[in-house]
């Protein structure tokens, strides 16, 4: 099927009716939808998502308020919300709204509304890891380090059992490893383990794991061409922010890693939507925040479209706004003097229109309606209109759970993900060691004690008669010389040379296997 080269986004207000037409080419220039709560912004996303699936380019979103799943289905051609819409594509010159459901794929990181969402520890990373966990400066170092000596001992970090054994590990070699890397403090370890037992109650034991999410399932098309939706579920997700917001960061480092460079195509390979923005930045160390300015910079040219949604532009960094070229702004509330020189901020933003104040018409636009301004053919953005956005094709809604599970049954990745895989990986790898090493302290201990008891018989046994003492009865607790040795290499384990034949032993934990 043919398809077409431009997304419309709608037009019509103030009386003009020049449409509003967002380049597929210039797709992968990133965007911005921004708004109070109420306005549209939800909405404003379902159409561009529905635009740029019916271009051929598949789409990932996140369903914040359980309100995406309608995309599946065609909108119904009934009612009052369809007489509105009639209205709306009258006065933006559009003849038919054309009600059609898109391909939709539904992800959760839970697995109870849509196909499991996977991503293993060594690919989360120190970094991401320990924005989860709110970890100190220190800690994080202590995060660091385990993710090293991972690596060098050959110890794939997959789960989050994986990542809890290495702590430990970590904890039983701190005064070694300080020499290296060091303070290795068992109190870091310890603030470290508390929060992953958090975490673990929060489900991240389900996120963290095999099989991991491949990339290339989320950019398949369906049998007419069209991009399919991909929308993960994040209403529950949503109670934990930090995991949402890293969650959707690792996936666009993902992308950023994976995808090959592609220049600027004729239009994207996938459009990201990173819908409650405002959480990715908000008391995100410094580290975090330029690996976001550099994936944002970058990730265009590997043909990816990155949107943030959020309530005001004041929420994204400047260096990260300035490369949002295509933008949406629905209407700000300026209620202090804080919320009037954001206002006035995003208005300055803005390729002037002489025929309207844009200040004003931020704080004017209804539902529904919005300041855009969306790039032109060479790059440069084009001059700011209100424009009425256009009626969705698609239900506008949430879906039945039973029409839901059909939907999850029928999708292409039906079953590939369903069941969690246990690997063979740091937990048991650190396990079998420890059982190595268990044995060889057993039979070291035993050899000892062997060679101590015939130096012991070989003593009595030339032992002047006149100096043996009297024999005592068994009644009187006398000991065996088996007995004997074992009081005496337990009092010799406490002694700091017991100690380092003991650790000359279980050194072998170090040693790959």
């Amino acid at each position: 099927m043919g398809q077409a080269e431009t997304v419309f986004l709608g037009g019509g207000g103030e009386g003009h009716r020049e449409p509003q037409d967002l380049l597929l080419r210039m797709a992968n220039r990133h965007g911005l939808i921004a708004g109070a709560t109420g306005t549209g912004k939800t909405v404003t996303m379902q159409v561009l998502a529905e635009g740029f699936s019916a271009a051929g380019v598949p789409v990932f979103l996140s369903d914040v308020k359980g309100d995406l799943g309608g995309m599946a289905l065609p909108g119904k051609a009934e009612g009052r919300l369809h007489e509105a819409f009639l209205a709306r594509a009258a006065t933006i010159g559009l003849d038919d709204i054309g009600y059609r459901g898109c391909p939709v794929t539904f992800w959760d990181v839970f697995g109870a509304e849509g196909h499991p969402v996977r991503a293993t520890v060594a690919e989360m990373g120190p970094l991401l890891l320990s924005r989860i966990l709110e970890l100190s400066e220190a800690q994080e170092g202590v995060m660091n380090i385990a993710f090293r000596i991972a690596d060098e001992e050959g110890l794939p970090l997959l789960d989050l059992k994986d990542l809890q054994a290495m702590l430990r590990f970590l904890g039983e070699y701190a005064r070694d490893l300080t020499l290296r890397f060091g303070t290795v403090s068992a109190a870091s370890i310890g603030a470290i383990q508390r929060r992953l037992l958090v975490l673990d109650g929060q489900g991240a034991d389900r996120f963290l794991g095999e099989p991991a999410l491949e990339i290339g399932d989320l950019m398949a098309l369906d049998a007419d061409g069209r991009g399919r939706v991909n929308i993960l579920q994040a209403a529950r997700l949503m109670q934990t922010p930090r995991l949402y917001a890293t969650f959707l960061l690792w996936l666009l480092s993902q992308l950023f890693e994976e995808l090959p460079e592609v220049g600027d195509p004729e239009k994207p390979k996938l459009v990201f939507f990173f819908d409650e923005a405002h959480l990715l930045f908000s008391g995100a160390p410094r580290a975090l925040v330029e690996k976001v300015e550099r994936v944002a910079r970058l990730i265009r040219s590997k043909g990816v479209g990155v949107w943030f949604v959020t309530q005001n532009p004041d929420d994204v960094p400047d260096a990260i706004l300035a490369q949002l070229g295509n933008r949406v702004q629905h209407a700000l509330r300026a209620f202090t003097a804080r919320d009037q020189q954001a206002l006035r901020r995003a208005a300055q933003t803005y390729r002037a229109n002489p025929r309207f104040d844009v200040e004003t018409a931020i704080r004017e636009v209804g539902t529904g309606e919005a300041v855009t301004s969306l790039l032109e053919e060479k790059g440069a953005p084009g001059v700011v209109e209100r424009t009425l956005i256009r009626p969705p094709a698609s239900l506008i809604g949430a879906i039945e759970p039973g029409v839901r599970a059909q939907l999850i049954a029928m999708s292409p990745v039906a079953g590939k993900y369903d069941t969690a895989v246990d690997s063979d990986s740091a937990h048991e790898r650190l396990a079998r060691r420890a059982e190595e090493a268990a044995r060889a302290a057993e039979a070291a201990l035993a050899q000892v004690e062997t060679e101590k008891a015939r130096e012991f018989a070989h003593a009595r046994r030339y032992e002047p008669a006149a100096n043996a003492r009297p024999a005592r009865s068994a009644s009187r607790g006398r000991e065996t010389p088996a007995e004997a040795f074992a009081k005496s290499f337990a009092r010799q384990l406490g002694t700091r040379s017991g100690q380092a034949v003991v650790r000359g032993v279980l050194g072998g934990l170090f040693k790959g296997r």
